[in-house]
């Protein structure tokens, strides 16, 4: 039981490396920056599910709920931003997002 948790801890901080890798080294893709994010919270969550079955606790699997509400609303309302500034500048990337403070 223990060395499962343990394989799938290793899964769970590889996810995580993978998004804090995906928003140091992106300069570019601001679509690659919602992605690295959406797979930090999957991360963390998968981690509370994990640390809920081990432990036999409900509360890991009502906090991964809500980060999942969490993922799915960042995700929903950043896409709709990023359409919406598509359709005004036609170009996405991280250089021109700077330039809507003028």
């Amino acid at each position: 039981m223990f060395n499962m948790l343990l394989i799938f801890l290793n899964i769970s901080f590889t996810l995580f490396f993978i998004g804090v890798f995906g928003l140091f080294f992106n300069k570019k893709n601001i679509l690659l920056i919602l992605i690295s994010i959406e797979i930090l919270l999957l991360a963390n969550s998968f981690s509370w599910i994990l640390f809920g079955f081990y432990l036999d606790d409900v509360l890991g699997e009502i906090f991964s709920i809500l980060i999942l509400t969490v993922a799915a609303a960042e995700a929903s309302l950043g896409l709709s931003f990023l359409i919406i500034f598509y359709r005004i500048k036609s170009n996405i990337t991280v250089e021109l997002i700077n330039l809507t403070k003028n």
